[in-house]
């Protein structure tokens, strides 16, 4: 399932490369510090297709792939994480769900703005009391006549807040199935009255990224607004999230790559005791040891994502692209801050940024010790 990148693959990575080094980085020190995602950008990233990759033409999209996708979260990632997880979410939580779930009229109703970067749409599955056991959902929604009637509350959603955002979908109990939770998903509009977006977090990194805890007190939407079958919401989410993680993966690789990339050539240009520090073999064996790290957590999302793509299962080895990217992410910036020294410990440097960014890579849409747990099951093991 190891396949070469075609022609056309490496002319896109190329193509969001130059736009990731000459459009997104000169603004990215100023929107992590400020907070601030900044909407030109967004809107330029919808303007090249990028939302709209694995998508067909029939709702606007450009007829790619996930791998298609996950190149160009890859090559966004190496100089800024806020705004490849801002695609990421945008398409695999935000409009894959519509696209996988929805109706014909919520398709057309929702897929062209989504596609093409004019909307976003934010994934509510998260609660308080549900991370990674998201089975513990307590927000609900019961049927009053011909509306969904909805109470609860969401935390960490990415996209929910930005100037552009559409709808949030979110999980809700909607029943009881057999004494389990009947669990459904239902598309709330921004605005819907007893729906509040609360102020942004504080956070340690991906300070530029739109995210905000969400409230829901009796918030009434129609009853046309559930995507997709009653109680599949939890299993559609699930499939959901082993896509994301091959998404997640490949921003990982993004940012090991951008920490390699910035450990290298400040090596060659310091000086240390009268020579370059690249020349110290401690400092070539760190750097070769992020190298392998990028190199490993390429081919691992890679072919999770080729799996995902010709439709074959591929659950595990999003797990394992994952698990192994994430760590490369955090590894490389550590080791990356360590080349700088105290130039590493300043925000202005973009590896100082990646050590606060990248270890939300080790938490979000699964955190390290849920993917080992998958992989654990993928072997036969019980618990």
């Amino acid at each position: 399932m190891m396949h070469e990148m075609s022609d056309e693959e490496r002319e896109l990575a190329g193509m969001v490369r130059e736009f990731a080094d000459t459009v997104v980085a000169p603004r990215s020190y100023e929107a992590d510090r400020t907070h601030t995602l900044p909407m030109d950008v967004v809107s330029a990233m919808g303007e090249l297709g990028l939302f709209g990759l694995p998508f067909p033409e029939q709702y606007g999209g450009q007829g790619g792939d996930y791998f298609a996708l996950g190149l160009a979260i890859e090559a966004l990632a190496r100089v800024d994480q806020s705004i490849a997880i801002t695609l990421e979410a945008g398409v695999s939580l935000g409009a894959m769900p519509v696209f996988r779930f929805g109706d014909d009229r919520q398709k057309e109703e929702l897929l062209p703005d989504l596609l093409a970067g004019r909307a976003l749409a934010g994934f509510g599955l998260t609660e308080p009391e549900a991370g990674s056991d998201a089975g513990a959902t307590r927000t609900t929604a019961r049927l009053d006549g011909d509306e969904w009637v909805i109470d609860g509350a969401k935390q960490f959603i990415t996209n929910s807040g930005t100037p552009i955002t559409r709808f949030v979908t979110v999980t809700a109990v909607t029943g009881n199935d057999n004494g389990r939770k009947e669990i459904s998903t239902i598309i709330v509009p921004n605005g819907t009255a007893g729906f509040t977006v609360e102020a942004p977090y504080d956070k340690v990194g991906w300070n530029a990224s739109d995210t905000h805890p969400l409230t829901f007190t009796g918030a009434r939407v129609p009853a046309g607004n559930l995507l997709g079958a009653r109680g599949a919401g939890f299993r559609g989410f699930l499939s959901i999230l082993d896509e994301g993680r091959i998404a997640i993966a490949a921003l990982a690789t993004g940012a090991a790559e951008g920490c390699l990339e910035a450990a290298v050539e400040y090596a060659k240009s310091r000086t240390v005791f009268g020579s370059a520090l690249a020349t110290r073999q401690n400092a070539q064996f760190t750097l070769a040891r992020m190298r392998a790290r990028v190199h490993t957590a390429r081919l691992a999302w890679h072919h999770a994502a080729r799996l995902r793509d010709a439709g074959r299962p591929f659950a595990e080895q999003a797990a394992i692209a994952k698990l192994v990217s994430g760590e490369a992410a955090m590894d490389n910036a550590r080791d990356a801050t360590q080349i700088f020294g105290g130039n590493g410990f300043m925000n202005e440097f973009p590896v100082a940024r990646h050590y606060r960014d990248s270890k939300i890579l080790e938490i979000g849409e699964g955190t390290t010790e849920v993917q080992l747990l998958v992989i654990a099951r993928s072997l036969g093991l019980a618990g």
